[in-house]
């Protein structure tokens, strides 16, 4: 992929400042609306049931992200999922810690029967929802991205959408398209919520890209060149998250022609 490409993503998500709906878990919510702003979206956390479905369809993507969900977030997840497919509004899953706990692997189950347009996980977790494996430990993953890479591939056709693997080199895949995105830094894993808050980006990303597999290269290259940044004056995980959230907001076009792809 042409690194020009992610330089027009970054353009067109700064001109049109998409409106990110996200259905995320409790421990995040606070950083991934910070990460948002700091890209240049607009963050909302709406997530009753009585609500969901309404706003995803004005909303310009949705975030579906099962990390800390209850009876009551997952059947708001079902209505935005389903109110954002009848609207043409992209939306993003992140299967947090599928395949460990019976009640989010059958909700994200149900939820890749909707067809979403991007799943980012880690290997474990896209592995368990592809049925391929049982999940990692809780959040973090016991295998490597390129395990994961068959599996990607099956469900990125399956949703005809893309499926993002995140690791130490980030792998995402259309179907048949494989693009890999280096970079970043060892503190993203021991930062609570980076994880959740790429799959945030990634959604707004896609909202204004054109392109699926574009935005969603693009959000990671993104993350990835802040927390290069971020690393290289932090002195600790501590100071490395507010210093990442800094360096997103820095990071523009001109910087993700640097990105590391393969």
């Amino acid at each position: 992929m042409d690194a020009t490409a992610l330089r027009a993503a970054a353009t067109a998500l700064h001109d049109s400042s998409p409106l990110v709906h996200c259905l995320t878990n409790t421990v995040v919510q606070a950083i991934t609306a910070n990460a948002l702003l700091a890209v240049g979206a607009a963050p909302a956390m709406v997530d009753d049931p009585a609500e969901a479905g309404e706003f995803a369809a004005v909303a310009s993507a949705v975030l579906v992200n099962v990390g800390t969900v209850q009876q009551r977030t997952a059947e708001a997840m079902r209505l935005a999922a389903r109110a954002a497919n009848e609207a043409g509004t992209p939306w993003v899953l992140d299967p947090v810690a599928v395949g460990g706990l019976t009640f989010r692997t059958a909700l994200a189950a149900d939820l890749v029967e909707l067809r979403p347009t991007v799943i980012r996980g880690n290997a474990s977790e896209v592995l368990a929802l592809a049925g391929a494996g049982k999940g990692g430990r809780g959040v973090d993953s016991t295998a490597a991205p390129d395990d994961a890479l068959e599996a990607a591939g099956e469900l990125a056709r399956r949703t005809r959408g893309v499926v993002a693997v995140s690791g130490p080199v980030d792998v995402v895949t259309d179907g048949d398209t494989v693009v890999r995105v280096g970079g970043g830094s060892p503190l993203l894993t021991r930062t609570t919520g980076a994880g959740c808050a790429l799959g945030a980006l990634v959604a707004a990303y896609v909202a204004t890209a054109g392109d699926l597999l574009t935005g969603t290269v693009a959000a990671h290259a993104h993350v990835a060149l802040a927390a290069e940044a971020a690393a290289l004056v932090a002195d600790g995980p501590g100071t490395f998250a507010v210093r990442w959230l800094d360096a997103l907001d820095a990071v523009d076009g001109e910087a993700l022609l640097r990105a590391q792809l393969s």
